[in-house]
């Protein structure tokens, strides 16, 4: 059964003298969006926010609780304590601690069934109604489907540099030019809408002639899930991109992200990415974007239902060209037979 109480909870952060308003979310978001939400609207990074009545039986809140566990009052007014830092500048720190161990936490290689579960589609559903996608550049007819994020997977947002090229990955731009070939390709980022345009346009993304996005999403596009071994997390479901856009589906969508548990809800249609991270030391080295070019190609070329596909040893794929081209001889002779008119 779906959780009936799940209207939006409205909050507001009073944070260095100034009051801010938080789009509504929904009890059962957990803390780590909600933190995603005050840094839509303040510039204060999740690891900087000390929210100081955001509270579970007495103690600080971890990322993990959902809303609906704390009991907020509504119209709570959230009091924080926090450092401002522009985007690029959080770059320029060496990372903490803390960030690296969250990002560590993945999901194993055993699936964790939550895909179909009812809860969790009609969270979906509700995305696909609500949520308003920003289009940059129309769908384009017979082309595959590629979702990619950002941070440590196009973009080392946290090691120290001077520049957003030393800390673009290696053959960023090579990489979307070969892939919008086949596909339509799509940014989807767990930070916030601005946060993902300053990104885009650090990188040259945005204005790039080889090559188009088709639009951007953000951690609103996102929803919580529960697993009895890893708590509650949030996650990237396709589904709502294929609910808009019916011509999409796990046959033709693949998604790239440096953390496994980011497409729980489509296992077999994410690729888990290897992280790009120190990007002055490895910037030489990388060259993950270049054989992923390879293999973006071939399926695109010579797979035609990617639910046949296993991401995971996606670096040993070989396409059967032979049965490929024989399939594509044959549709091309179907096509020119003389047809055989009706009585």
């Amino acid at each position: 059964m779906c959780d009936i109480n799940d209207n939006p909870i409205k909050l507001s952060v009073k944070w260095n003298g100034k009051e801010y308003d938080i789009p509504e979310l929904s009890p059962s978001d957990s803390v780590a969006m909600l933190k995603i939400a005050i840094e839509n609207a303040t510039g204060v990074r999740p690891e900087r926010q000390k929210l100081l009545n955001v509270k579970f039986q007495g103690k600080v809140a971890t990322d993990n609780y959902t809303l609906s566990d704390l009991n907020l009052k509504p119209n709570l007014k959230i009091m924080m304590m926090g450092s401002l830092e522009e985007a690029i500048e959080g770059a320029r720190t060496k990372p903490d601690v803390g960030d690296e161990v969250i990002n560590d936490l993945d999901i194993e290689e055993e699936e964790v069934d939550v895909e179909n579960q009812e809860i969790y589609l009609a969270k979906i559903n509700k995305r696909v109604r609500d949520y308003k996608i920003n289009v940059l550049n129309e769908p384009r007819p017979g082309k595959k489907l590629l979702v990619l994020d950002i941070d440590y997977t196009l973009f080392d947002h946290r090691s120290v540099a001077e520049t957003g090229y030393e800390l673009m990955r290696p053959f960023l731009h090579e990489f979307l030019t070969s892939a919008y070939e086949d596909y339509d390709i799509v940014i989807w980022s767990a930070t916030g809408m601005k946060w993902i345009e300053e990104k885009m346009r650090l990188l040259g993304v945005s204005t790039h002639q080889d090559y188009k996005i088709m639009f951007y999403l953000d951690y609103l596009a996102m929803i919580t899930v529960h697993t009895a071994k890893y708590g509650t997390i949030d996650v990237k479901p396709l589904g709502v991109i294929w609910g808009k856009y019916p011509q999409y589906s796990s046959k033709n969508t693949i998604m790239f992200d440096d953390i496994r548990r980011n497409f729980i809800m489509n296992p077999k249609s994410g690729l888990k990415i290897r992280p790009f991270r120190q990007a002055h030391l490895n910037r030489d080295r990388d060259r993950e974007l270049l054989h992923l070019s390879t293999y973006l190609r071939d399926i695109a070329q010579y797979c035609e239902d990617f639910d046949q596909l296993n991401h995971k040893k996606w670096e040993k794929y070989k396409p059967d060209k032979n049965r490929t081209q024989h399939a594509g001889s044959k549709r091309k002779a179907e096509d020119s037979a003389p047809s055989t008119p009706k009585e």
